[in-house]
């Protein structure tokens, strides 16, 4: 299996501004608000240049889950101006993760971990995602807020 492959498989689309493929895959009925019950997406990340999950941030939690591939890191920069890494992967013995909730407000971008070669993993939200809650980071701001991740901010940051 081959990301081509899966990009054919699944009929990947980019996802706008943040980076990767992805194709969504359930969404629940619209509330009144507008936005969606809950949505569902699977999506793709290569070890391609360029190929990497820009820092953003949601209004909600989001729930990433490990399907294939190499282990996904995960930058997070929490709210009270903490950070951590998480790994999406197969190793749960070894502190990977097959779901991992990150919870609204928090900064996330991640890339495929060095030496791998791609990622398949998905995403849900209850209620939904839609593009007036993305907010997409800035490296300026971001470094400022965190400088002690100013090197990978600027690995994931995109204009």
């Amino acid at each position: 299996m081959t990301p081509d492959d899966l990009i054919t498989h699944f009929d990947l689309e980019p996802i706008p501004r943040e980076g990767g493929l992805f194709r969504q895959t359930w969404a629940g009925p619209e509330r009144p608000d507008g936005r969606p019950e809950g949505t569902a997406i699977v999506a793709l990340l290569t070890a391609r240049p360029g190929d990497f999950s820009a820092l953003h941030r949601l209004p909600t939690d989001e729930i990433w889950h490990f399907y294939l591939g190499d282990p996904l890191h995960l930058l997070l920069l929490a709210p009270d101006g903490t950070s951590r890494t998480a790994v999406l992967g197969p190793d749960v013995l070894a502190g990977q993760h097959v779901q991992l909730t990150i919870p609204a407000g928090t900064w996330m971008g991640g890339r495929v971990a060095a030496g791998g070669a791609w990622t398949l993993f998905g995403c849900t939200m209850a209620p939904g995602f839609t593009f007036e809650g993305y907010e997409h980071g800035d490296a300026a701001h971001l470094t400022a807020r965190y400088p002690a991740e100013a090197d990978r901010i600027a690995d994931l940051c995109r204009p």
